[in-house]
């Protein structure tokens, strides 16, 4: 990954962890969608109309999830700072600080929120699985709990770091 290099590590690092947090509970909901037996129950399958048209959902699902994933990357590349030439009519404008810090905010917001309702949701949950399908489905689901602290962190740091007062040249 090609960061800036006014981007310490650990913002790097968050950016990227952040990235990943959905990778395991995508690739679960596209094992559903392909029909993978991953633990649960036929109703909860048929609930779900997957494989099926509900496997079109748990798709979208993955891949829209995994895009506003990615996009943490552009809090400490350069596409974060100055839009990519194949954007139309945006190409080598700089990014606005103020949207993309408030969108990130909100995406950090919303993504801890979520976490902390999976937890409960898991913790109170009546589903019909077997125990090891209860195991992977908390395995897998387990790392969204750190997308919204680790957006949040990287979101403080991207604004912090694009209105700092640059130096006068000497």
């Amino acid at each position: 990954m090609k960061t800036l290099p006014d981007v310490p590590a650990w913002a790097e690092r968050a950016a990227l962890g952040a990235a990943l947090t959905n990778l395991p509970s995508a690739m679960w909901r596209l094992a559903i969608a392909v029909g993978i037996p991953v633990g649960l129950a036929p109703s909860e399958y048929q609930q779900m109309h997957a494989p099926g048209w509900g496997s079109f959902y748990l798709v979208g699902l993955s891949l829209v999830s995994e895009f506003f994933a990615v996009l943490t990357l552009g809090l400490v590349q350069s596409w974060g700072e100055v839009w990519p030439r194949w954007i139309p009519y945006l190409r080598g404008r700089p990014v606005p600080v103020l949207p993309a810090t408030v969108l990130a905010g909100l995406g950090a917001l919303a993504t801890t929120v979520f976490g902390a309702l999976f937890v409960y949701t898991s913790l109170n949950a009546d589903m019909q699985a077997s125990a090891w399908g209860t195991w992977l489905l908390n395995i897998v689901y387990a790392p969204l709990v750190l997308w919204g602290p680790l957006l949040g962190a990287v979101t403080v740091h991207y604004y912090r770091r694009r209105t700092a007062a640059s130096p006068l040249p000497a």
